[in-house]
């Protein structure tokens, strides 16, 4: 799919024109959208604050119901506990630090001087904590590799349905975030 395609698709799935959208990182096996990637700060210079976005209704959805369940807490928890899942987490951070840093050298404003630039993985300041499920899903996704992340995965499996149909599930719907 061509990236304009794959643009509206996306405005489709979340339900509105995505900020500060840059590519698709991540299709599903049905070629639709799953994650979106974006720029540290959309046209206007108002930063934003998650580099990877997860678009895919079906992943969404699932997601949501992991949270509900107490998934952000268990999952902070395990980190806690873990220093394996720390130590991954620490360097998926450093990463997304870095991959924004170098988009934002092509940024013409920056509202917020880069301050944004410094934060991880779903726009968090604290390394320790997870704030958002979804973008560590997304980042998972996007960036093979990061065990915390699909560790997460792991508990959505299933993690694409056995059919999509872009008129339904794939094609609509919305993203908290």
């Amino acid at each position: 799919m061509a990236a304009v395609d794959d643009r509206s698709i996306v405005a489709a799935q979340i339900g509105r024109e995505p900020r500060a959208f840059s590519r698709v990182a991540v299709h599903c096996p049905f070629g639709f959208p799953a994650v979106s990637e974006q720029k540290p700060y959309d046209d206007d210079g108002k930063p934003f604050p998650t580099g990877f976005y997860l678009t895919c209704p079906e992943l969404v959805a699932a997601v949501d119901r992991l949270e509900a369940a107490g998934g952000v807490g268990r999952w902070s928890e395990q980190v806690r506990k873990s220093r394996r899942l720390r130590w991954s987490l620490w360097r998926a951070t450093r990463r997304q630090r870095r991959l924004r840093k170098g988009q934002a050298r092509s940024v013409g404003r920056m509202l917020d001087g880069g301050a944004s630039l410094g934060l991880g993985i779903g726009g968090t300041a604290n390394g320790r904590k997870l704030k958002c499920l979804h973008a560590h899903v997304a980042f998972a996704l996007a960036n093979p590799g990061y065990e915390l992340g699909e560790s997460i995965v792991r508990e959505l499996e299933p993690l694409w349905p056995e059919s999509c149909d872009s008129h339904t599930a794939c094609g609509t719907g919305s993203n908290p975030g």
